[in-house]
Formats: structure tokens, C-alpha cells, sequence
């Protein structure tokens, strides 16, 4: 699938676009949120499903009708090409283990950066402790935990990959071997609303990004976001949950 390339400029503010107005929402939403008995996380699953997601997908398919006169992803998206099924398997396997042991590490490195750059940021922007959860009731935290996994868990990571990989990678092809690292770097960025995190993102997922790039094939990276994201979710609040 061949596509015309995005001016860097352009590249840069749809990378970062929907996260900017994501965050907006979610400062504006947590403390409202904190006042009603419910954690600030969920403010940013409720901007993350009201603000970035209707973004991303839409700017997706209005790209779709303006090519082709048609709401399809399959006009705008590439990296689709067919692949042996074991590697369906395999390879986002691979992944989601890197993943996780990546994640083992980053905290460190991400407390670090959070006190030392972050430090003037709210309390409830950082969330590094599960004590941190203790004083809510059991039905506000059953509604994040809900929330969380349909948003957080499925919905968020493949509407991402679709923009993220999907499309913009593609149009960042000119740059060569560099494409994914940029891709990647903007897409760290993207998360404003957890700005210490960074360099771990990009740690934990440059296999990914080179994956799907070197593979054309986007399904791969689908599966390993929407599956590590999954099992994290479910790891961490069955440990909040059965405090």
C-alpha cells in the first residue's frame, strides 16, 4: 500500500494531538472525579474514551472519506500484509514477555524521573503504590476496574495501533530504519499524562514498533498491546481488589 508522506510538522502535531486534548480532559475531570469517592486514574479512561478514541478513530475515517469517498480503515491503514498464522501467535507472545520483563524494571528509572523533573506536578498524577488506593469503596473501584479493562485493556491499544502504526508510521517511511524510532518517540510523548515515563516506554516498546514496521503487518503489535495491557490490568487491580 503506497502512501504520501506526512511533512515532519504534520507528523508531530497528529502524533501529539489527541494526547494534548486528552490530558486537558483529564486534569479538568480527576479532581471532580476524587471529590465523588473514585480514583483519578479513571479520569483518564473516561478522556481516553470520550476525547482520544473518538479522535483518533474519527480523523481515521475522515481521512477514509476524503480518499476514497467511503468510511473504511482499510483505505487509510497499511501494514496489513498476510503472514504465516503461528507468527499470530509466536511473535506477540515474544512480545508481551519482553513487555512485562521491561516493565519489571521501569519503575525505578520512572521514580527517579518523576521526582526529580515532575516533582511539581498534583499528588494524583502518580500512581506508584497500590496503598494509594485504600481509601475508596469497593463499588468505585469496581467501576475503574471495569472501565479500565474495556477501555485500557481492548479498545484504547487497537485504536492506537490502527493511528499510530497504521497510519502515521507508514507516512514516515522516507526516514527510513529511523521511521520507527521517530514514530515511537512521538508516540511516548503522546502520553502526556504520564510525562516520566518516557524513556521506559520507549524501552518497552521499540521491539514492537521495529516488529510491525519490518513485518508491514500491524495485527502482530494489536495483539501484543491489547494482551499485555489485558494482563496487566487484571494483575494489578486483582491485587487492589483483594486488599
Amino acid at each position: 500500500m503506497s502512501v504520501k508522506q506526512h511533512s515532519i510538522l504534520n507528523s508531530v502535531i497528529l502524533h501529539l494531538a489527541p494526547g494534548a486534548a486528552g490530558t486537558i480532559a483529564y486534569i479538568l475531570l480527576a479532581p471532580i472525579l476524587m471529590r465523588n469517592g473514585y480514583p483519578s486514574i479513571l479520569g483518564i479512561l473516561i478522556a481516553a474514551a470520550v476525547v482520544i478514541l473518538p479522535i483518533e478513530l474519527g480523523y481515521l475515517l475522515l481521512r477514509s472519506r476524503q480518499i476514497s469517498g467511503h468510511f473504511s480503515l482499510k483505505k487509510v491503514v497499511a501494514y496489513r500484509k498476510p503472514l504465516p498464522k503461528w507468527q499470530y501467535v509466536v511473535i506477540p507472545l515474544g512480545l508481551v514477555i519482553w513487555g512485562f520483563l521491561a516493565t519489571g524494571i521501569a519503575p525505578l528509572l520512572d521514580n527517579i524521573i518523576a521526582s526529580s523533573w515532575f516533582a511539581w506536578l498534583p499528588e494524583w498524577f502518580f500512581i506508584f503504590d497500590l496503598s494509594q488506593f485504600d481509601g475508596y469503596e469497593r463499588p468505585a473501584l469496581l467501576i475503574t476496574f471495569i472501565v479500565g479493562l474495556i477501555v485500557n485493556g481492548v479498545t484504547l491499544p487497537l485504536v492506537e495501533e490502527l493511528y499510530f502504526r497504521g497510519y502515521l508510521l507508514p507516512r514516515l517511511e522516507r526516514y527510513g530504519k529511523w521511521a520507527p524510532l521517530i514514530n515511537l518517540s512521538l508516540f511516548s510523548l503522546y502520553h502526556f499524562w504520564t510525562p516520566w515515563q518516557f524513556f521506559s516506554r520507549i524501552v518497552l516498546l521499540l521491539p514492537w514498533v521495529y516488529v510491525a514496521w519490518r513485518k508491514r503487518n500491524i495485527y502482530l503489535i494489536i495483539i501484543a498491546h491489547c494482551a499485555a495491557n489485558t494482563l496487566g490490568w487484571l494483575l494489578t487491580w486483582g491485587l487492589i481488589l483483594g486488599q
